[in-house]
């Protein structure tokens, strides 16, 4: 993959405008080649919803904004069927999930019917009204925010439900030196000057779709999948690579995760411009896919046990080949 691909020119692109969110801005990236979604946790202000919005500028592809607010319904994500008087019938007024790019602000803020409806939608890739079933666009991306610093009116979306969100992402704050670059960015964009140089071009649909199609073809040898179905069992049946890790798993990973890991590492892999999977492309995306899908006893959480750290013994425990 040379520096001319239109990934890689869209990459640039995003660091351009979002800086000291690398780990977001590669995230972002892999979810869209790994067709997955995104669910994005950090406090106010790290460029949560300005990194799916920059995201869009470089797609031929359309985005729409969603604030999550607790009066909000289902309907209003779905769309509805609406009497015509005109005609004397119903029809179908599509809602803003029919766009490509959706941002799902503060995802935790509306009640369990409306994430149920959005769940849906990103697992099945349809939307159901009455009798009739709407089939989204083929390219589909969900990016979720949550606002860990406030619990107060929000509804926490349960472990079943979050299964469905490829990754979750945990961001923090950027060091010193990148949010004087910030700072310096936001005076440019206020002038109006342009940041980006030349200017982008947008990326074809179609080139998407090939460079996915690429992802999946490239080799992962069948030892490494091995090892990747073994870190997976390993969550469901953690003592068997220690005694010490009897009682700290209530739930383990399904059989998605595996699918998650594997789509993931394989597109880590070919941003890095590789046609194989390495044991370090499953390393470095395993906590992201596994954050949400496992799920600790009480116990260890007292003991100050984290998902974070869970995989990370793991990976120091389950063989690489």
């Amino acid at each position: 993959m040379t520096t001319d691909h239109p990934i890689v020119k869209l990459k640039s692109h995003i660091q351009n405008k979002i800086i000291g969110q690398q780990r977001l801005v590669e995230r972002l990236l892999i979810a869209l080649l790994a067709d997955g979604h995104l669910l994005v946790e950090g406090a106010p202000g790290l460029a949560k919803t300005r990194a799916v919005k920059v995201l869009s500028e470089g797609i031929e592809a359309d985005f729409h904004r969603i604030q999550f607010t607790p009066d909000l319904l289902p309907a209003d994500l779905t769309g509805t069927d609406i009497f015509r008087p005109q005609t004397g019938g119903f029809e179908f007024q599509q809602g803003p999930m029919f766009h490509n790019l959706i941002l799902a602000d503060e995802i935790n803020r509306a009640p369990a019917k409306v994430q149920s409806a959005l769940l849906e939608a990103m697992a099945e890739r349809q939307i159901s009204i009455g009798r009739t079933t709407y089939k989204l666009p083929q390219l589909f991306l969900v990016m979720a925010t949550q606002n860990p610093i406030e619990q107060d009116g929000t509804y926490p979306l349960p472990e079943a439900q979050l299964d469905r969100f490829l990754m979750h992402v945990r961001i923090d704050y950027p060091e010193a030196s990148e949010e004087t670059e910030i700072l310096q960015l936001a005076r440019k964009e206020a002038r109006n000057i342009e940041v980006t140089n030349p200017p982008l071009e947008k990326i074809a649909q179609g080139e998407l779709f090939a460079a996915r199609d690429e992802i999946l073809a490239l080799h992962c040898s069948a030892e490494l999948e091995e090892y990747l179905v073994q870190l997976i069992v390993a969550t469901r049946n953690p003592t068997a690579y220690g005694s010490d890790l009897d009682g700290i798993v209530q739930y383990g990973a399904s059989p998605r995760a595996t699918i998650a890991l594997d789509r993931c590492a394989r597109a880590n892999a070919w941003l890095a411009d590789r046609d194989y999977v390495s044991p370090e492309d499953i390393q470095s995306m395993a906590a992201d896919v596994l954050r949400h899908r496992v799920l600790l006893t009480y116990e260890a959480e007292v003991a100050g046990m984290t998902v974070d750290t869970f995989v990370q013994e793991l990976i120091k425990r389950v063989a690489v080949p």
